[in-house]
Parts: structure tokens; C-alpha cells; sequence
């Protein structure tokens, strides 16, 4: 049976509230937040939820554990490299009838990755996703359990103010590694400032 936004909503919103309306209570942060910010840490497995208030600064919430990334260090390139992308990014789409359970999409290629294409734009692969369950070729996985906790809250913050910022580790505390094109250590750059003034409490 096919599930729709509405539906999965009420499935899994309890769960999301379990977790997430004491999580904006202890960072004194109103539930739902007005914006989300996920941290994807490819070397450490690590997912950090970020929720601000609007013009405030943002406020960790939680982490998860990722369960499956496929790829190493290093940008997305193309259509079956198995790499998680790294940069900046939008989430685009939900989807609750997910082969992986629950999802949302990542929007890879990005201006970043389209400008420094070296293939052409139907070579470079898409459907990059955070999903449920334990397998990944170049998304991330949560596991079911998780994913019925994110799905919900992202959906109740919205597409349009929640982003996820995909970095090759924790570049808070460790160098960037080396890179193979001079924008990718650009792009490492700047992921390296982005992160700073998310300290973990």
C-alpha cells in the first residue's frame, strides 16, 4: 500500500516529537525550529541535527550514526563512482515510499559540482538521498528506526528551509585530506569556515 506525506506523517510524528521536542527544549529552541541544518560527516559516520529559530544561531539537537556511506574522501564525480557528494547542499524532495523505507533527496549536482563537471550533466549520477535501512551506494543510511525520526521533522520544518553540508570527516577538529583538483581544496576551505561555530555542547 502506497503511503503519502500525510499518512507517513502520522505514523511517524510521534516519533520525531519523542525525540526532538526535548532535544529544542534543552537547546531552548521552539519546536518545531524554523530552519534545519544536517552535518554529514563522511570519515566519522555521523549525522548532527542543527535546528535555529529564524535569525538566531543554530542549536545542536542530535546525531546519528550512519550506517552505511559508500566511497571515500573526495567530491562526486559521476554515475556509479559510489562517492557520497561533499559541499553545500538543498533538500528537494520527500519521499515516503521509499525502496530504503523513508527519504530525502540530497540536490546533487550542485552549481559547485555542474561548474567542475568532467562529465557531461546525464553522466554525473543523481538521486543522492538520506534514507532508512543499511545499504548505501553514494547516499547515506540511517537505518529505519532513525529515518522515522528525521523524515518527519524535516517534512514539518520544510524542503525549503532545511539543508545538509557533506564534509570527507569532522573538519572542526581534523585537516582537510588531499585533494585531487584545486576547487575541491577550495571547497574544503570552505566547508572548514562554514563549520566553526558549530561546536558540539
Amino acid at each position: 500500500m502506497q503511503r503519502t506525506l500525510e499518512t507517513a506523517l502520522e505514523s511517524y510524528g510521534p516519533a520525531m516529537r519523542r525525540r526532538f521536542v526535548p532535544a529544542c527544549k534543552r537547546a531552548k529552541l521552539a519546536f518545531p525550529p524554523q530552519h534545519l541544518l544536517l552535518l554529514a560527516f563522511k570519515e566519522e559516520k555521523k549525522l548532527e541535527i542543527w535546528g535555529s529559530g529564524g535569525g538566531g544561531a543554530y542549536k545542536f539537537l542530535a546525531d546519528y550514526d550512519v550506517l552505511a556511506a559508500s566511497g571515500s574522501a573526495g567530491v562526486k564525480r559521476r554515475e556509479g563512482d559510489r562517492q557520497v557528494p561533499e559541499g553545500f547542499y538543498k533538500l528537494t524532495a520527500l519521499n515516503p515510499n521509499s525502496r530504503f523505507h523513508l527519504s530525502f533527496r540530497v540536490d546533487y549536482p550542485n552549481k559547485d559540482d555542474l561548474a567542475h563537471a568532467v562529465v557531461p550533466r546525464q553522466k554525473m549520477g543523481s538521486d543522492i538521498y538520506v534514507h532508512g535501512n543499511r545499504v548505501s551506494i553514494g547516499c547515506l543510511a540511517l537505518g529505519d528506526e532513525k529515518i522515522e525520526e528525521l523524515f518527519p521533522l524535516v517534512a514539518t520544518v520544510g524542503l525549503k528551509n532545511s539543508n545538509i553540508w557533506i564534509a570527507p570527516c569532522d573538519l572542526r577538529i581534523k585537516n582537510a585530506p588531499p585533494a585531487d583538483d584545486p576547487w575541491v581544496t577550495q571547497l574544503y576551505q570552505r566547508l572548514t569556515k562554514a563549520l566553526k561555530p558549530f561546536a558540539k555542547p
